[in-house]
């Protein structure tokens, strides 16, 4: 969901007391339409997360780590010569509209005091982050420029007016009375309870609406037939979260269905059985956003790239298929030897227009037909044959080397379609997609060579014995892992043949225990192409025993001396 105005207000309320008064220390912008702001207040710091995401729109503060650019993009820097260093002096909101305005004082080239604005919009695909001047409120920049042509409705570029999104002339709940409401309501007779209230009221958002009908027991019913008792019980639970937002009553949580998150609210959601609580509005926020946000960014980073793997799969697939055909045909090439050699033997019983003859098969003792072309000699059909077999043979070794081949790539990509769902950073993602780009699968861009490149991590797991298991996550920690990361005597571990990560448990130069490999060996079972079966076949084998061998794609190696455990993968 959204964050609506309501849950915005307790936000704002909660930011209001642990930032008021302190100073911006640092700004990154991580995702093209997202900032994270450092902020030193009493000696507390602070990590404020703002996105426009279209998806996800959403401020609070936050505790997670996000991956930023090596080359800061242009409104980050933008921002930086203005906000950074500054104090933030007011963060308020107009009504209840999901707009949040946070004032920065600081100073301009010439020691001068200045206030800075920072809009936040969160307006689902129309969000925005944008940085106006206080007094003037000309616009500096945005995060997304919106032209002329772009929007009928108003223009957010440099040097223009900030204008507000056009009203719709809610009701607010904190002013509300109940004959301002009867009277409204009048005016969606037809409409559902929780519809009307959402059209009603600035800042209610679905879940909240049908929150509000459902505990006045009319969530089921229409405006026509409401009663004086189920007007009353609206009343009551519009007064009641009136006062809860008078008060700063908050009682956030999430709601969870089938161990999902499914809503979260500012207060609590009565409507759902499965129910968690959070001590602030930020932490149900924060909590709420970071599994489903994050992931929906992973997932639209990897979208076309696992497009493109599965696309180069399935030629792959087709080409197999048709290699296999042709590989069977060929097999039957001994058949041509044999009509050779039995024409050959009985050249002198034969003559030119023969479309035809039995004989007896010396091999098999049995009696066949060998066919002939009646546009040729006996002799001229023998050396065809010949010639056929011959070609047929040649092609048996050739296609042989092609479906390796075929089969080999085949691994590799789909060992790339798992390190993209394994993918838990931006980073990862572009390895996987530099390295395709490297490979060929990928049309190659100009590089920028002064650009660096910044370096993923792999997962990290500290073993019930107290080893340091790591798990690689693309064919790039893969290799670094192996390759160079690992000691001779580290254990590799690595699924069966099945396409899956490399596993390094560090030795310390002491045996490593068996209960260690074991649960090493679970993890390379769950990070890899079988992580849904169970008795996986695992690997293991010490570090100096894997080897690389020259020209081989990222992730490939081979190895000796191993053993094989076999286990089922298990998440916890």
């Amino acid at each position: 969901m959204a964050l609506d105005g309501i849950t915005l207000y307790g936000i704002i309320y909660e930011l209001r007391n642990e930032l008021l008064g302190g100073k911006i220390d640092k700004i990154y912008q991580p995702e093209k339409d997202e900032i994270i702001i450092y902020i030193r207040n009493i000696g507390n710091n602070y990590k404020l997360l703002i996105s426009a995401n279209a998806n996800f729109p959403r401020i609070y503060l936050t505790d997670e780590y996000k991956e930023n650019p090596i080359n800061p993009p242009m409104f980050c820097m933008l921002l930086r010569k203005y906000l950074q260093g500054g104090k933030i002096v007011d963060i308020y909101q107009k009504g209840f509209d999901r707009i949040v305005f946070i004032d920065v004082l600081s100073r301009d080239e010439l020691e001068k005091e200045v206030v800075k604005t920072l809009v936040v919009e969160i307006m689902g695909r129309y969000s925005n982050i944008i940085l106006i001047d206080k007094e003037s409120e000309i616009i500096v920049d945005s995060v997304k420029r919106v032209y002329q042509d772009m929007s009928k409705i108003r223009e957010i570029t440099p040097g223009i007016k900030y204008e507000l999104p056009p009203s719709q002339d809610k009701l607010n709940i904190k002013k509300f009375k109940k004959e301002d409401l009867f009277a409204a309501l009048q005016l969606f007779n037809g409409k559902k309870i929780d519809k009307a209230l959402l059209n009603l009221f600035e800042g209610f958002s679905p879940v909240l609406s049908r929150e509000i009908a459902y505990r006045s027991q009319v969530d089921d019913r229409y405006i026509n037939e409401l009663s004086e008792d189920g007007i009353e019980k609206l009343i009551y639970n519009l007064n009641l979260l009136k006062s809860h937002l008078e008060n700063s009553n908050f009682k956030p949580c999430i709601a969870y269905v089938d161990d999902n998150p499914y809503e979260f609210s500012i207060i609590e959601l009565t409507q759902y059985e499965n129910l968690v609580f959070y001590k602030s509005v930020n932490e149900a926020a924060l909590k709420f956003y970071r599994e489903k946000a994050n992931a929906e960014s992973l997932k639209s980073r990897s979208h076309d790239l696992k497009k493109l793997i599965q696309t180069h799969l399935e030629r792959l697939y087709n080409k197999l298929e048709k290699q296999l055909d042709e590989l069977k045909n060929a097999e039957n090439a001994d058949i041509y030897k044999l009509y050779g050699e039995l024409i050959t033997s009985n050249l002198y019983k034969l003559n030119k227009k023969t479309d035809a003859f039995k004989t007896i098969n010396y091999y098999t003792g049995e009696e066949i037909t060998v066919p002939l072309d009646i546009k040729y000699t006996p002799n001229e059909n023998a050396q065809m044959y010949f010639k056929k077999y011959a070609k047929l043979k040649n092609a048996v070794e050739f296609l042989t080397k092609q479906i390796e081949e075929t089969k080999k790539e085949i691994e590799y990509l789909e060992g790339q379609l798992l390190n993209v769902e394994q993918c838990t950073l931006p980073s990862e993602i572009d390895e996987i997609r530099e390295e395709l780009s490297d490979t060929g699968y990928i049309k190659k861009k100009n590089k920028d060579k002064k650009q660096k490149k910044s370096i993923s991590k792999p997962l990290h797991y500290i073993s019930s014995d107290n080893f340091d298991i790591y798990v690689g996550k693309n064919n790039v920690q893969n290799d670094y892992l192996t390759m160079k990361f690992a000691d001779i005597n580290d254990m590799w571990l690595h699924t069966k043949n099945i396409p899956g990560s490399h596993v390094i448990i560090k030795s310390k130069g002491t045996k490593i225990p068996d209960s260690t490999i074991l649960e090493a060996a679970k993890l390379a079972a769950l990070h890899s192409k079988a992580k849904n079966s169970s008795n996986v076949p695992v690997d293991y084998t010490l570090r100096k025993y894997v080897k690389k061998p020259s020209g081989s794609k990222p992730g490939f190696v081979i190895y000796t001396n191993q053993k094989t455990l076999y286990v089922t993968p298990d998440d916890k």
